[in-house]
C-alpha cells in the first residue's frame, strides 16, 4: 500500500506543468513593455508627474546613483529594444548583465570626473573608491572604460570579427574537439536536453547543409541575369508561413518511463537528448557496453504501452550517433509551411532544382536537389500526403525558375490533382490524361533525351550544365537548354494499361536522362512488385515513402519496415540517393488556396510568356492530326505539316546558312521546335549535318519555295 502512495506521489510531480507555458518571443515582448514602461516612470519622476511613488523613486535613486539617474532610462530603453529585436536564446542574462554592468560602470567614471563630488552616487563614490585603492586613478578609469565598451557588447550583440588568416586547419580542429566533447558526455537521465523546434536558425541551416552540399563543378555554374531575366517569380507573401507548437506532453515523465520499462527488462541505458518535431518526439538513449540492440527493438510493444502511445517507432542506432532513438508521437502534431522553408536562407543556396522537402524530427528544414537525385519515387497509402508532397515540389521548382529555365510534362490520370498548373507557362504540352498520350509523351522524351545527346555531343559538353557555360560564352542565350521535370501522378494506371512499355521507358530515362537535365518524379498509391518492378527501384534510388497499410508495401518501396508505423498526413521516411538508411520527415503542407496564388501570381506578372510555350501548344494538338509530342513518338514521316515549315525554309535560303538560333530569333520559337524544324529540312535534303558548332549548309538548289514557284509561272 505505501508503495502505491510512493508511485503516485512521484508521478504526481512529474505531471506538474509550468503556470504558465508561453512562448520565448512572447516572454521577450512582456520584457520590453515593462522596460519601455520603468523608463517613461523615471522620465516623469524627474518633473514630479509619477505622484508620491515617483518622488519617492527619484530621491531614492538620485541617492544612490546621482547624476546616473538620468541614464537609467537610457539603459531601460536600450534593454527593451534589444528585447525587441534579439533572436538570441540565452537573451535574458546577456541583456541584462551587460546593462548592469554598463550602468555601475557609468557611475564610476561619472563619481571619478572632476565635475562633481556626488556624480555617481553612493554607488558610484563606491566603485570608484575601490577601484582607486587598488589600480590607481588613471588605470582605473581605463579599466571602466573597458567595462562600459563589454558591457555594450554584451547587451546589443553586436559582432566583433577579428581576421583569421588564410587557412581554417585550426577552426576544424576546434570543431572535431568539440564534436568529440559532446559525445564523449554523459547524457542526464532525469533532465534530458530539449531540442524545441524554434530552436536557432544557425542550427537548423548547419544541420541541413551538409545533406546536400553541391559539387563543385556544378557550384561554378551560376545563371547569368539575362537568362530568362524577364520572368518574375512569386513573393514569399502568397504562402503561409506561421508554424503552430507541437505538444509533446510530459518530456521528462516520459524520459523516466523508458528509462524504467528498459532497467525493468535488464537493459541499462542512460537518457540523452530529446528532440521535439513537428510530428514527433525523438528520445535518444545509449545502451550499457554488452547489450543488444535487439533486445530494445523487441520491446516495441512494451514500450508503446508503458508510454499509452502508438505507433512506436525505434531507430537502432541513429545514423552518425552512438545513440537509439524512440520515436513517440506528439500530443498534438504542427504544420510545416512551405513558406517558412523557402523564405529561408537554405533555400537561397540551393541549386535550380532545389526544393523543400519538410523538417526533421528535431524540426531542421530539409531539403533536396533534383540534379543530384536525380530521380524521385513517391509512395503511400490514399490520403497519406503524396499530392501535397508533388505540389510542394512543383511550387519549390518555379519559385526561382522562369519558363527559359525549366520545362514540364504533367501526367495526370486522374485529371484533378494537377488541374492547378494547367496555364502554368513552364509547361511544354497541357496537362495530360489520356493514357495513350502519356505514353507518346514517354516517348517523345526519350526522343528529346537522344537529341539533346547529340547537341552535347557536337559542342563537346559533358553534361547541361557545361553546354550552357558553353552557350552563355558563345553569347548565344537563345540557344540555353532547359531542365524538363516529368511528373507523373499515377504510375500505377499507366503501368496497369501500358506495363512494358512504360516501364521500358522510364528505366531508360532513369538510366541516361541526368546528364542532359531531364528528371523523373513518380507518385503511386500501389507500392506493389507490378508497379514498382525491380528495375525500376534501381534507377530510382531517392525515394519517399509516406504512411502504408503494411510492412510488406514499406519493404516494397524501401526495402525495409518501417513506413507501416507512419502517423500519416505528410509524415514520410525519405531514403536519399546518398544514405543507406531512411530519415523520419514531417513533409510541407501547402493548400490548394496558396497553390492558386502562386500560378495567379506567375500569370499576371509574366504576361509575355504566355500560358503555353509555343513548343507545343493546346490549340496546335487540337488542329493537327497529332500534337508535337505526338508527332515525335509516332516517328511520323510526313514533315510537311509544321505550319511554320515553309517560314523556316524562306529564312534559312535568305541567311544562306541554317541554325536553331537563327530559327528562334527570326520565328521567335523556342528552342525544341526549332531543332525539330532543322530536323526536318535535313531529312528532306534541304540542309547539311550539323558540324559542331559551325552552322548548317544549305542546299539552295534544292528549295523551291511558293514564291518561286509563282515567279516561274509568271515567266511562262
Amino acid at each position: 500500500m505505501a508503495r502505491r502512495k510512493k508511485t503516485k506521489k512521484i508521478s504526481s510531480d512529474y505531471n506538474k506543468k509550468p503556470l504558465f507555458d508561453l512562448e520565448d518571443q512572447t516572454k521577450k515582448a512582456i520584457l520590453a513593455i515593462l522596460f519601455f514602461s520603468f523608463a517613461i516612470i523615471v522620465v516623469l519622476s524627474i518633473w514630479h508627474k509619477a505622484g508620491p511613488l515617483g518622488d519617492l523613486i527619484f530621491r531614492g535613486f538620485n541617492y544612490l546613483f546621482g547624476w546616473g539617474y538620468f541614464v537609467l532610462p537610457i539603459v531601460f530603453l536600450m534593454m527593451a529594444l534589444e528585447f525587441l529585436k534579439s533572436r538570441r536564446q540565452n537573451v535574458y542574462f546577456a541583456t541584462i548583465f551587460g546593462a548592469l554592468l554598463l550602468f555601475v560602470s557609468v557611475l564610476g567614471i561619472l563619481e571619478m570626473s572632476f565635475l562633481n563630488n556626488d556624480a555617481g552616487g553612493r554607488i558610484g563614490y563606491f566603485v570608484s573608491f575601490f577601484m582607486e585603492k587598488i589600480f590607481g586613478f588613471w588605470a582605473s578609469l581605463v579599466l571602466l572604460i573597458a567595462f562600459i565598451l563589454v558591457a555594450l557588447i554584451m547587451a546589443l550583440d553586436i559582432p566583433v570579427r577579428i581576421g583569421r588568416g588564410d587557412d581554417e586547419e585550426y577552426d576544424e580542429e576546434e570543431d572535431e574537439e568539440m564534436a568529440q566533447k559532446i559525445k564523449n558526455e554523459k547524457p542526464a537521465e532525469v533532465n534530458p536536453i530539449i531540442n524545441q523546434p524554434n530552436a536557432k536558425e544557425e542550427k537548423q541551416t548547419n544541420s541541413a547543409k551538409p545533406i546536400f552540399k553541391a559539387d563543385k563543378e556544378e557550384e561554378e555554374f551560376k545563371m547569368p541575369k539575362f537568362i530568362g531575366s524577364a520572368y518574375r517569380p512569386p513573393v514569399i507573401e502568397l504562402l503561409e508561413s506561421v508554424e503552430g507548437r507541437p505538444m509533446s506532453g510530459d518530456i521528462k515523465a516520459n524520459a523516466n518511463i523508458i528509462r524504467r520499462t528498459l532497467q525493468h527488462f535488464g537493459i541499462e541505458v542512460e537518457m540523452g537528448e530529446v528532440n521535439v518535431g513537428p510530428t514527433v518526439t525523438q528520445y535518444t538513449l545509449r545502451p550499457a557496453q554488452g547489450v543488444k540492440l535487439s533486445k530494445i527493438i523487441t520491446l516495441q510493444n512494451d514500450l508503446s504501452l508503458a508510454l499509452a502511445a502508438h505507433p512506436l517507432r525505434i531507430e537502432a542506432p541513429i545514423p552518425g550517433k552512438a545513440l537509439v532513438g524512440i520515436e513517440v508521437p506528439n500530443k498534438s502534431v504542427a504544420l510545416v509551411r512551405l513558406g517558412s522553408l523557402l523564405g529561408g536562407e537554405s533555400f537561397s543556396k540551393l541549386d535550380l532544382l532545389g526544393f523543400a522537402i519538410g523538417r526533421d524530427v528535431s524540426g531542421a528544414p530539409i531539403f533536396g536537389d533534383l540534379s543530384k537525385m536525380p530521380h524521385l519515387l513517391i509512395a503511400g497509402a490514399t490520403g497519406s500526403g503524396k499530392s501535397v508532397c508533388m505540389h510542394t515540389i512543383i511550387t519549390s521548382l518555379i519559385w526561382r525558375n522562369g519558363p527559359s529555365q525549366l520545362k514540364f510534362i504533367l501526367i495526370d490520370p486522374k485529371r484533378v490533382e494537377l488541374a492547378y498548373y494547367r496555364d502554368l507557362p513552364h509547361l511544354l504540352t497541357p496537362v495530360i490524361s489520356d493514357g495513350k498520350k502519356s505514353v507518346n509523351a514517354l516517348k517523345w522524351a526519350v526522343k528529346e533525351m537522344e537529341r539533346r545527346y547529340e547537341v552535347l555531343s557536337e559542342y563537346k559538353a559533358r553534361d547541361i550544365l557545361g553546354f550552357n557555360n558553353q552557350i552563355l560564352k558563345n553569347r548565344e542565350p537563345e540557344s540555353f537548354m532547359p531542365y524538363l521535370v516529368i511528373v507523373i501522378d499515377e504510375l500505377a494506371d499507366l503501368m496497369a494499361a501500358y506495363g512494358r512499355e512504360v516501364e521500358g521507358m522510364i528505366i531508360r530515362i532513369a538510366q541516361m536522362a541526368r546528364a542532359v537535365g531531364i528528371h523523373l518524379v513518380i507518385s503511386t498509391q500501389r507500392p506493389s512488385v507490378e508497379v514498382l518492378t525491380g528495375l525500376i527501384k534501381a534507377n530510382i534510388t531517392a525515394r519517399v515513402a509516406l504512411q502504408v497499410p503494411s510492412q510488406i508495401d514499406s519493404r516494397t518501396i524501401l526495402d525495409m519496415a518501417g513506413a507501416e508505423k507512419l502517423l500519416g498526413n505528410g509524415d514520410m521516411l525519405y531514403l536519399s540517393n546518398d544514405s543507406s538508411k531512411p530519415r523520419r520527415i514531417q513533409g510541407v503542407f501547402v493548400s490548394e488556396k496558396e497553390i492558386k496564388k502562386v500560378v495567379s501570381y506567375i500569370l499576371e506578372k509574366n504576361p509575355a510568356t504566355g500560358a503555353i510555350s509555343e513548343e507545343v501548344s493546346m490549340e496546335e494538338n487540337a488542329r493537327r492530326e497529332s500534337g508535337s509530342i505526338d508527332k515525335f513518338a509516332d516517328n511520323s514521316s510526313d514533315h510537311g505539316d509544321d505550319e511554320l515549315f515553309e517560314e523556316a525554309r524562306d529564312v534559312v535560303v535568305q541567311a544562306g546558312k541554317a541554325s536553331a538560333s537563327l530559327l528562334q530569333r527570326r520565328l521567335r520559337v523556342g528552342y525544341a521546335r526549332a531543332a525539330r524544324l532543322l530536323d526536318i529540312l535535313e531529312e528532306q535534303g534541304l540542309i547539311g549535318p550539323g558540324d559542331g558548332a559551325k552552322p548548317r549548309e544549305v542546299y539552295a538548289d534544292k528549295f523551291n519555295s511558293p514564291a518561286d514557284e509563282q515567279n516561274k509561272e509568271d515567266e511562262i
